[in-house]
């Protein structure tokens, strides 16, 4: 999924996809007690509409919270999916850069589940739909739809009255400019300056912005999609793309291998490719293209020892898309062509984690996907703990040691920031965006839990178990409860001496870390501590620190382990001896001015600044726009933000102007 956005200590990087997404905290969708899918929608009467369809049970309960979620519910769609799923979409969408909006036509292809026939309800967000037509195969006319009562959260169902044993539904729409999964970027705020650009972003629920259809993870399905652009941009998707593809307005994608809705992903722009192995490549801006291609070139390597190590790469290609800097997220794990923020180009490939995080979802996340948000732990926490151990066999022990470090770090610092409730690695987010279940719970705690169970067996027999979990389930949408019943069915049975079912019934459904769990540390981190005391009590001087050989890593341990406040000396001499106000490494630029922030060190200002307006990525904006609020410098926070404002996602407007404005 998404990167990790919400550290609070901000140690560590790696993909996530967020990734994804908001952390504003909106109203509720309700306090009705009605169980799941028995709700019935509020109708709206469209223009198109000349008589309101029939009522039909579809929206998510709203429950009142006494009891646990219902497993195998998916509380964030109105889809009824007890009735209907969708096998098969076909796109043909126009991007229209000059209005900002994608129009055209979606067509689905459902499987019927009833033998009864109520209206099939989709999900959409802010989308314009002018016709629908149902019918079977190619013959469809023209029917009856509504759309029913918006939720802040949830966005507006689509209901649809369909012919008696219809099973293809063609829907003519046009989404909003504002659209929450769609970013236009003007020619001046790309790396060229010369062409506009468009990048989807869907996790968690944000296709719906873009396509009406069945926005749930629990719906897996096949597309094709025929994408329309500007003669001189090149368009890719989360799909086979062919870098050779002439440049004419109109470009072809095709996903045999079936996919929940938010991994289907568009971009647009002034795209080159360059190859990096044999099923591996990246697509990007001419200006970033080869230094992208030269950071990223062990990205082969990193999917070779995967599959050799947790199973076959089943989806053909690997390549990138490195975005503009607006992008708000670290990565996303969409199939085939993961999204890249360009902020993680570092020179020195001590950023590229992320790739090996996103490249691991191919595996967990894409192959196996979390029926619900409530899930999210099992595509994240597998990710975080697979991208570990691919940077062990790519760059060995001590990286291995120092990513494991940090990302412990980073959980123990979210912990403390957080109830109890959100520290439940099954969340219950009935009620709640499910953009708030982005957070070092489900990646960092369910990574330590699989290391604990990996400790307790044995890495080769945990290897093993990984390998055929990752056969087992392949291509499905499951539960928390459906990975419980097949540990009972395997790890628990093979070794009952050395787990315990009800410390794993801990780790996954009670808050905090279960006592005696693992506390990963390094070597290269702990060395470090008695430098960093030693220059803070005046003993040693900045300049007799030897940093030679430091990684980043090092740099943001040593760093992020200072005291809140240090003296203007202090901070003056950091920077003199060590140039951080300049650097440019992100992530140790984005340290020392969560630093100087709090210290209010004005010689940092400027950087403090162009670093906001040049980087839309939320992990950096959101603690530094907090910080410049928490230390009294709130309009200073809302003159950049609105500087700012015009270049970042919707997604990252919406989050920051939560912080900064209370919205």
């Amino acid at each position: 999924m998404l990167p990790q956005l919400f550290q609070a200590s901000f140690g560590r990087l790696i993909g996530a996809g967020l990734l994804a997404c908001s952390l504003a905290t909106l109203s509720g969708c309700g306090d009705s007690e009605e169980p799941a899918r028995q709700k019935q929608i509020e109708e709206r009467p469209t223009e198109q509409t000349p008589q309101a369809a029939p009522e039909s049970a579809a929206k998510p309960a709203e429950a009142s919270h006494t009891d646990a979620p219902e497993s195998g519910v998916d509380y964030h769609s109105f889809a009824n999916t007890d009735d209907y799923r969708v096998k098969h979409l076909d796109l043909d969408l126009t991007a229209d850069f000059e209005n900002k909006v994608l129009k055209g036509e979606a067509i689905l292809d459902i499987q019927r589940l009833t033998q009864k026939n109520p209206p099939l309800i989709l999900d959409t967000r802010d989308i314009d739909v002018s016709a629908v037509r149902a019918g079977v195969g190619t013959s469809l006319q023209d029917v009856k739809f509504s759309m029913g009562k918006t939720d802040p959260n949830l966005g507006t169902p689509l209901k649809i009255n369909l012919p008696k044993g219809a099973n293809k539904v063609a829907i003519e729409y046009r989404t909003s400019p504002g659209a929450s999964g769609v970013q236009w970027l003007e020619p001046q705020q790309t790396a060229g300056k010369k062409h506009p650009f468009l990048f989807t972003q869907a996790q968690a629920i944000h296709a719906r912005s873009f396509i009406p259809l069945q926005d749930t993870p629990q719906v897996r399905m096949t597309y094709k999609a025929t994408i329309r652009t500007p003669e001189a941009l090149r368009a890719v998707m989360s799909a086979n793309n062919d870098p050779e593809a002439e440049l004419d307005g109109v470009f072809e994608f095709e996903m045999p291998q079936a996919i929940p809705s938010y991994l289907i992903a568009i971009g647009i722009g002034n795209l080159d490719f360059k190859a990096m192995g044999e099923r591996t490549g990246v697509y990007a801006e001419p200006e970033l293209l080869d230094a992208a291609a030269k950071e990223f070139e062990d990205t082969e390597d990193m999917l070779e020892v995967t599959e050799e190590n947790f199973g076959p790469y089943r989806w053909d290609r690997y390549d990138l898309l490195i975005l503009p800097p607006s992008f708000p997220f670290g990565g996303m794990e969409n199939p085939r062509l993961s999204f890249i923020t360009p902020t993680v180009i570092a020179g020195d490939k001590s950023l590229v984690a992320l790739i090996a995080h996103e490249l691991a979802h191919s595996w967990s996340g894409n192959l196996i996907t979390n029926a619900s948000w409530r899930d999210l732990w099992l595509n994240e926490g597998f990710t975080t703990y697979l991208t570990n151990r691919i940077m062990q066999f790519v760059y060995g022990d001590e990286r291995y040691q120092m990513e494991m470090a940090l990302g412990y770090d980073d959980l123990q610092a979210d912990l403390a920031d957080r109830p109890d409730k959100d520290e439940i690695m099954a969340i219950d987010l009935r009620g709640r965006d499910p953009d708030e279940v982005f957070s070092n719970i489900p990646y960092e705690k369910g990574s330590l839990f699989l290391y604990e169970l990996e400790q307790k067996v044995g890495r080769e027999n945990f290897d093993k178990f990984l390998m055929e979990y990752f056969n087992h389930f392949a291509f499905q949408s499951i539960t928390t409860e459906d990975f419980v019943k097949y540990l009972d069915e395997t790890l628990l049975k093979q070794y009952p001496d050395k787990l315990d079912r009800a410390r794993i019934q801990e780790w996954i459904f009670e808050p905090g870390i279960p006592e005696g769990a693992p506390q990963p540390t390094s070597d290269a981190f702990t060395k470090l501590d008695p430098i960093r005391e030693k220059w803070l009590n005046g003993e040693m001087k900045a300049s007799d620190i030897d940093t030679e050989g430091w990684t980043f890593h090092q740099w943001k341990y040593f760093l992020d382990g200072m005291p809140e406040k240090l003296s203007e000396d202090q901070l003056q001499e950091l920077d003199e001896t060590f140039d951080l106000t300049q650097s440019k490494n992100n992530e140790i630029a984005f340290s020392w001015l969560m630093i100087a922030v709090r210290n209010d060190y004005e010689p940092a200002n400027t950087r403090l600044e162009d670093f906001l307006t040049s980087i839309g990525r939320n992990k950096f904006l959101r603690p530094l726009y907090r910080n410049l609020v928490e230390n009294g410098k709130i309009d200073e926070a809302k003159r950049i933000f609105e500087k700012a404002k015009p270049g970042y996602h919707p997604l990252t407007v919406k989050v920051n102007s939560t912080i900064i404005y209370g919205d």
